[in-house]
C-alpha cells in the first residue's frame, strides 16, 4: 500500500494553521458589521444577523452538511477499506487534508457572502457542549493507557471504552466540524484563538490510521491547548479579575490529575509539576480571595462525573447491541463476529498509544 512520509509533519500542520488563521483575520476585516444585537448576556451568540434570512440559513447548514457527511464518510471508507496503520500518510489521509482544507476556504467564502454561521439557529452550549464531550470521551479512551487519577485506571467497563475507540472519530469529526461551522470567521481575539485551534484538530482528524495521529507529545498538547484557549478567552473577556482561573486552573487541574501521566515522564518531573500547579493556585487566589477558590474545581469535577455517566448511558446500549448481534449471528450460524475482530478497531482505535483526538 502506498504510504507519504512527511519530514516534520506537526512544523507543517502549525504553520498551515497559521496561515489560515490570518486568512481568518483578513476575511473578518471585509465581513466587520456595525448593525449587530447588543450583546444579552452569556446564553447570547453576539455575532449573529439580525434579521437572518432563508439563504443566509442555507448558506451556513448546506456547508456544514456537506463537510461533515465527507468527513463522515472518508472515516467510513478507512475504516473498512484501509484498517492499518503506517509510518506515512495514506492516500486517504491526503484526500481528508484535502477536503478539510477545501471546506476551511468554502466556510471563509461564506462568511464574507452570507456571514451567518449556525449560531443563528442554536445554543451557544451546544457548541461548548460538543467541546466537552469530546475531552470527556478522550479521558474515558485513554483510561487503559494512562488512568484516570493520577495514574490509576478506574474501573470503568471494557466494552464500552473499547466501542468509544471504534467509534470516537464520527462523534469527534462531528464536535470540530460543529463547532467550526457554528462561528462566522471574524477576527476578535477569541475567534482567531479558537479557529487556531480547530484547525489544528481538523488536521489531526486527517491523520487517522498513521503514527503521526498516535504521538503523544503531540495529542497531549492538542488536549492542553483548550486550557491556553479557555484561559485566554476569559481573560480578554472579562479581564484579570474575571473567571479565567476557573478554566486556567480547572483544566489545569485535569493535567495534572490525569494528562500527565501518560507521556513517560520520572515521578520526580511530575511531583514537580504538581507543587508548581499548587503554589500557583496559592499564589493567584492570595490576591484575588481564597473564598473563590472552589472555581478551580468545577471543570474537573462536571468533566470526570460526565466520564462516569457517559459510561452508565452508553453500557446498557452496548449490552442490548450484543446481545442481538449475537443472536442474530447465532441464527445465521456465522463464525466470528466481524464488528469485533482486530481488524475492526476502527479509525483510532486499538492500542497504537497516544491520545486520539480524531
Amino acid at each position: 500500500m502506498t504510504t507519504y512520509r512527511v519530514r516534520h509533519p506537526y512544523v507543517w500542520i502549525i504553520g498551515v494553521s497559521l496561515l489560515l488563521t490570518g486568512a481568518v483575520w483578513l476575511t473578518g476585516l471585509a465581513i466587520a458589521r456595525d448593525d449587530l444585537l447588543p450583546d444579552a448576556g452569556p446564553s447570547w451568540y453576539y455575532w449573529q444577523l439580525p434579521e437572518p434570512t432563508l439563504l443566509t440559513r442555507l448558506s451556513a447548514w448546506g456547508g456544514y452538511l456537506a463537510h461533515q457527511l465527507a468527513i463522515w464518510g472518508i472515516i467510513y471508507y478507512a475504516q473498512t477499506r484501509v484498517r492499518t496503520y503506517s509510518a506515512g500518510l495514506h492516500p486517504i489521509n491526503v484526500i481528508a487534508l484535502a477536503t478539510n482544507f477545501g471546506f476551511i476556504v468554502l466556510h471563509l467564502a461564506q462568511s464574507l457572502v452570507f456571514y451567518d454561521g449556525l449560531a443563528q439557529d442554536v445554543s451557544i452550549y451546544s457548541s461548548q457542549g460538543s467541546v466537552i464531550a469530546l475531552l470527556v470521551v478522550v479521558l474515558l479512551m485513554e483510561n487503559r493507557r494512562r488512568g484516570l487519577f493520577f495514574g490509576k485506571k478506574a474501573p470503568l467497563s471494557k466494552r464500552v471504552v473499547e466501542v468509544a475507540r471504534r467509534y470516537h472519530g464520527y462523534l469527534f469529526s462531528w464536535a470540530i466540524v460543529y463547532t467550526f461551522w457554528y462561528h462566522p470567521a471574524e477576527n476578535s481575539s477569541g475567534h482567531l484563538i479558537g479557529f487556531f485551534y480547530m484547525f489544528l484538530l481538523l488536521a489531526q482528524g486527517s491523520l487517522f490510521l498513521t503514527r503521526y495521529h498516535t504521538n503523544r507529545a503531540w495529542t497531549l498538547t492538542l488536549e492542553v491547548m483548550v486550557l491556553v484557549h479557555g484561559a485566554l478567552v476569559a481573560l480578554m473577556q472579562a479581564g484579570p479579575t474575571g473567571f479565567w482561573p476557573m478554566f486556567f486552573f480547572g483544566f489545569a487541574g485535569i493535567f495534572v490529575i490525569t494528562q500527565m501521566h501518560g507521556v513517560g515522564w520520572s515521578l520526580r518531573t511530575r511531583w514537580l509539576i504538581g507543587a508548581g500547579y499548587v503554589l500557583g493556585v496559592v499564589g493567584v487566589y492570595f490576591y484575588r480571595g481564597y473564598d473563590r477558590i472552589d472555581e478551580i474545581v468545577r471543570i474537573p469535577i462536571i468533566e470526570y462525573a460526565l466520564v462516569f455517566v457517559l459510561v452508565l448511558l452508553v453500557w446498557p446500549v452496548v449490552l442490548v447491541v450484543d446481545a442481538v448481534v449475537d443472536a442474530v449471528r447465532r441464527r445465521r450460524g456465522s463464525g466470528t463476529d466481524p464488528q469485533r475482530s482486530p481488524q475492526a478497531t476502527g479509525v483510532g482505535g486499538g492500542e497504537a498509544g497516544g491520545s486520539k483526538l480524531d
